[in-house]
């Protein structure tokens, strides 16, 4: 392993040495030799990790979540229990990629249980998925998105907070937070 303090447990199957200090690493996971794990993550019981994956800090995925390649997960990101990412937009037995569709996954998103992630998509910065959802479309920074196919549900608020829309394209959160709405989507103010 690359760094100190990981916890593996002597189920998993780790193949990569790129992993970052204080990462734990739960029963039966299995994580190729070409992943990059961050720092301070948490990958929880019956995970797969294949080798074109990059996960960045505070990670958590939890249990029953396989990650193909062509995905990106970046800092502070909840990975619910048995989303599914995708990576094949028209799969076929035996008929392998050149280059898989990127799907990146943006600093604190949370992605809630049993989602299903069509490959290629984007999840912005502090947006949320709700339980369930199939994503077939980009959800923007601090979206709200829920059901099949994906459907915009409001905004929340780097607390997890719904926010509740004022006026003049304004949003403001119980925990004291503000945000605007801007040519590119809702931004904290």
């Amino acid at each position: 392993m690359s760094a100190s303090n990981i916890i593996v447990h002597p189920s998993a199957i780790v193949d990569t040495s790129q992993i970052g200090e204080n990462t734990r690493i739960w029963a039966f996971v299995h994580i190729l030799a070409g992943a990059k794990i961050g720092r301070e993550c948490n990958i929880c019981d019956h995970v797969f990790v294949e080798n074109d994956v990059v996960m960045g800090d505070f990670v958590t995925v939890k249990s029953g979540v396989c990650i193909w390649n062509g995905v990106t997960i970046e800092d502070h990101v909840f990975v619910g229990p048995n989303v599914s990412f995708t990576n094949d937009v028209y799969p076929r037995s035996k008929s392998h990629l050149q280059q898989h569709p990127q799907t990146r996954i943006k600093k604190g998103a949370s992605i809630g249980a049993g989602s299903v992630l069509i490959a290629g998509t984007k999840i912005g910065c502090f947006a949320m998925v709700g339980a369930g959802t199939v994503v077939t479309r980009d959800v923007g920074d601090y979206e709200l998105v829920m059901g099949n196919p994906s459907r915009p549900g409001g905004y929340i608020c780097e607390c997890a907070m719904k926010l509740e829309e004022t006026l003049n394209n304004k949003f403001n959160c119980s925990c004291g937070l503000a945000y605007e709405m801007t040519p590119k989507g809702v931004r904290r103010k």
